[in-house]
């Protein structure tokens, strides 16, 4: 599929008039604390916790993008779009979208797929910006400053699907509504054996090299675990130990107590880095994803 049908495709999703407005929108009350680069594997399992979600990372043949055969480009580029969403401008989520849309036209579902997804859904697109509006909430409570959860900076958390293609209208009017709409889809959730034990490898770090599973697997578990909600543990197969809860909690209060000495340029790495890197990829013309 060409760019220009890729980007023909994805405008018919969304009016090109509310796309325009959506991306001159400017974020002034989501921030990222840097300290949230320790809740990310937690919200990706959250993400693909959803069958259709989990099924079109599972199958997926964009080989650049699988955590497998490339983790640290695949985290990257997660990692990335984070910062574009939240911290980014009007150009950079216009040109972030593009990118990410040549690679999201190659995933969907086949007939042999046990569920039917395509990456292009707006609505699988809501539950993936649902869970990482969630997790920047939870990051907020772990290490910032609870005033920050407003409602204006709940409606904002929409960038993080309307940098794609989610309608704004698709998006909960309210933290009320919000919390409605989740618990909706939990209810519903089921996750197969399939789904189940590609997630318990990515908590595992069964995709990094044998060295840093060694020294980095039983710490990634313990953050991981602590840091998704018990809901997930439960579906998932997951178990927190005393210990590992107390391992937990020890390392988010010191963090806490580190981040609210730092500087405003340190508490934001690596996503300001990650926002630096990306201008300096669309100045030097390479791929951005």
């Amino acid at each position: 599929m060409t760019a220009e049908a890729i980007e023909e495709f994805a405008t018919e999703t969304v009016p090109a008039r509310t796309r325009a407005e959506l991306d001159e929108q400017q974020i002034t009350t989501m921030g990222l604390l840097g300290p949230a680069l320790l809740s990310g594997p937690a919200n990706v399992i959250m993400q693909l916790s959803h069958p259709a979600v989990g099924y079109g990372v599972y199958e997926s043949k964009v080989d650049s993008g699988n955590l497998y055969k490339h983790p640290v480009k695949r985290t990257r580029t997660t990692l990335t779009y984070l910062a574009v969403a939240a911290m980014g401008g009007p150009e950079l989520r216009r040109k972030y979208r593009q990118a990410v849309n040549r690679s999201h036209a190659q995933v969907r579902s086949t007939e042999s797929s046990p569920v039917k997804y395509n990456a292009f859904d707006p609505g699988l697109q809501l539950w993936v910006a649902a869970c990482l509006y969630r997790g920047w909430e939870d990051c907020v409570r772990l290490f910032g400053d609870e005033a920050d959860l407003t409602e204006e900076a709940y409606r904002q958390g929409a960038v993080m699907g309307t940098t794609l293609q989610m309608p704004p209208e698709m998006w909960p009017a309210t933290r009320a509504d919000f919390e409605v709409y989740w618990n909706s889809v939990l209810d519903d959730m089921v996750i197969d054996d399939v789904i189940g034990s590609y997630l318990k490898s990515l908590v595992r770090l069964e995709f990094a090299s044998p060295i840093l599973r060694v020294l980095a697997g039983r710490f990634s578990e313990i953050m991981t675990i602590g840091f998704l909600p018990p809901e997930f543990r439960d579906k998932i197969g997951f178990t927190q130990t005393r210990s590992a809860k107390f391992l937990f909690n020890a390392n988010t209060r010191t963090l806490r107590a580190v981040v609210h000495t730092l500087p405003r340029s340190w508490r934001q790495f690596p996503f300001n880095i990650l926002l630096a890197d990306l201008k300096w990829r669309l100045r030097t013309n390479r791929p951005l994803v």
